[in-house]
């Protein structure tokens, strides 16, 4: 196929990469904590960290990641918000040639211990906020070594006390859990400063991390990333940003904006690993959620660089504080995970002067796949080229390639695409072709010059903050309460989370008034994480269906 698209290309930015210039993300930690040692890494809560301080912090978790028996190739979950101590914690175990698996602190019950269970990670370093969710979970996974971090760890001796004592007894925070087993993080820095990290040769073909997604069918995989799949990617990220960041002043270091959840493979490539790689101090955000807290952080801050989320744009530009923000120093505005809207990114340029740069990728792919040209001068509505050394088809069902303008699902083939799922080769069979490409899943169509643009999604995904919500998951669980014939699970808009679940309920006893929406939101607060809980509960007497018996998800969206 020809690429076409590299015509469109800014200039400055190559049509491939040296994947030999970065081999392993153990090798970019090295060359970031040598050449960026006395620049600050990340700010949090006003306290910064250097370089050289999460360099000397991580070198002493990760020997004491040893002590533990722990070796390389084994998996570390690691179950925390936007802190330090993920920096610190993804950083050892990389060095220490282990591989991480990144859990979202908002998974609980079934979803949590089949994510333990499936990775077969043998330590866990988890947030005090999340314990209670995990003590109960831990006669049933293989995960023994438990570290246990506190808000305030990194902040210092006095502010961190204060800090833990806000969260702890004044806002209470931290529910009561009893892990008679676990040690706190900050032992186990203390401890690690006196042990001696045994050198480990890490390879380009090694694992660096399972990243969990339902791909296409709700049952949570683990994309197996490469060092050398997630380096690439950094590379890309690197090449694509030169345009913007040729416009920084050379002596003053970029600022990123962290709110992403580093958990989520978007935010660690392109806040950690790619700050880590330019020498950029990562602004930590632990709640977005909270947009008054957010403008306060950045309003001491000068921002460069800010990828997010509709979501958060959207908040963003519609609180009545914005203006508190510098934003005259913004250089580059990405946004995935999610379609923006016009209407955001119109706001957004007029408030800020920065364009959005929308882009897309996914868990599979590193995870970025193709984006807007940093340089553009308004919001385009597509998502924009491939990054450099990516080739981007469009396919029929058939695996025949499209001409532009046709839909048909994006399959991608690059070094950032993984090697698999964790351990299911049925299921990475079903979504590679023979000849290397990712299908994913989305209806897409290209243009005459190489632009992309997402039409639908292939399944009947629904997207809560950027996070997946698969029908047929939450169906399957509401469908076992006593009293439900049969469900649906649609997405509704959202204003705040882009979309919501909603939940339409046949009852067994068309004339019942058992169960009702209270007892429905009970049983999924039992079942589900409270992203994939449902927003609304509707009752109906039958669903749509097809002459086969297929629920016809797209008539009750209509309806709705």
């Amino acid at each position: 196929m020809t690429k076409f698209w590299l015509k469109q290309y800014p200039q400055g930015v190559p049509e491939d990469i040296d994947a030999a210039a970065l081999p392993t993300l153990a090798a970019l930690l090295d060359h970031a904590f040598a050449r960026h040692r006395a620049l600050p890494a990340c700010r949090f809560m006003g306290r910064s960290l250097s370089f050289g301080e999460i360099d000397e912090l991580s070198r002493a978790l990760a020997a004491w990641l040893q002590g533990r028996g722990l070796a390389r190739g084994d998996r570390v979950a690691l179950m925390m918000p936007n802190l330090p101590q993920y920096l610190v914690a993804v950083a050892a175990v990389l060095r220490a040639g282990m591989v991480v698996v990144n859990v979202n602190p908002q998974l609980e019950g079934r979803d949590l211990a089949h994510q333990l269970r499936d990775s077969g990670a043998r330590a866990i370093i988890v947030l005090e906020h999340f314990a209670a969710t995990l003590q109960p979970l831990l006669a049933q996974v293989p995960t023994k070594t438990v570290l246990v971090a506190a808000m305030g760890d990194l902040l210092g001796p006095l502010k961190g006390r204060y800090v833990n004592h806000l969260v702890r007894r004044v806002h209470k925070l931290v529910p009561r859990y009893e892990i008679p087993e676990a040690l706190p993080f900050a032992l186990a820095l203390a401890q690690g400063q006196r042990m001696t990290l045994a050198p480990v040769v890490v390879a380009r073909d090694d694992i660096a991390l399972l990243q969990y997604t339902g791909g296409t069918t709700g049952v949570a995989k683990g994309a197996v990333l490469l060092h050398r799949n997630l380096a690439a990617n950094v590379l890309q990220c690197e090449a694509w940003y030169r345009p913007a960041l040729a416009l920084a002043p050379a002596d003053e270091q970029v600022v990123n904006v962290c709110a992403l959840p580093l958990h989520h493979i978007y935010a660690f490539t392109s806040c950690l690993m790619l700050g880590l790689r330019l020498g950029f101090c990562n602004v930590l955000v632990p709640n977005p959620g909270d947009t008054g807290a957010v403008i306060e952080t950045l309003a001491r801050e000068h921002v460069h660089s800010f990828p997010g989320i509709e979501t958060l744009f959207h908040a963003l530009v519609h609180h009545p504080r914005f203006d508190a923000v510098d934003w005259s120093h913004l250089r580059i505005t990405i946004a995935g995970g999610m379609a923006t809207q016009p209407g955001t990114a119109r706001l957004w340029q007029e408030m800020t002067g920065s364009v959005i740069c929308e882009g897309y990728g996914l868990s599979e792919t590193s995870p970025t796949v193709c984006c807007n040209p940093v340089d553009i001068e308004s919001f385009s509505g597509s998502i924009g080229l491939p990054l450099p050394g990516t080739e981007i088809l469009v396919l029929d069902d058939e695996g025949r390639q499209l001409p532009p303008g046709v839909p048909g699902e994006i399959a991608i083939r690059g070094p950032q695409v993984m090697a698999g799922y964790w351990q299911r080769p049925e299921e990475t069979a079903r979504v590679m072709t023979a000849d290397g490409c990712f299908r994913s899943g989305d209806i897409g169509a290209m243009d005459e010059r190489g632009h992309f643009r997402i039409v639908d999604r292939k399944k009947d995904l629904i997207l809560v903050s950027g996070f997946n919500v698969y029908p047929n998951e939450v169906e399957d669980v509401v469908a076992r309460m006593p009293g439900v014939a049969e469900c649906a699970a649609i997405g509704m808009p959202d204003e705040r989370a882009g979309e919501a679940v909603k939940l339409i309920v046949v009852r067994s006893d068309p004339q019942a008034t058992s169960p009702g929406e209270a007892d429905i939101r009970a049983y999924c607060e039992m079942h589900l994480s409270g992203y994939k809980r449902p927003r609304v509960v509707e009752f109906r007497a039958g669903l749509p269906k097809t002459g086969l018996g297929k629920v016809l998800r797209r008539e009750l969206r209509e309806s709705a």
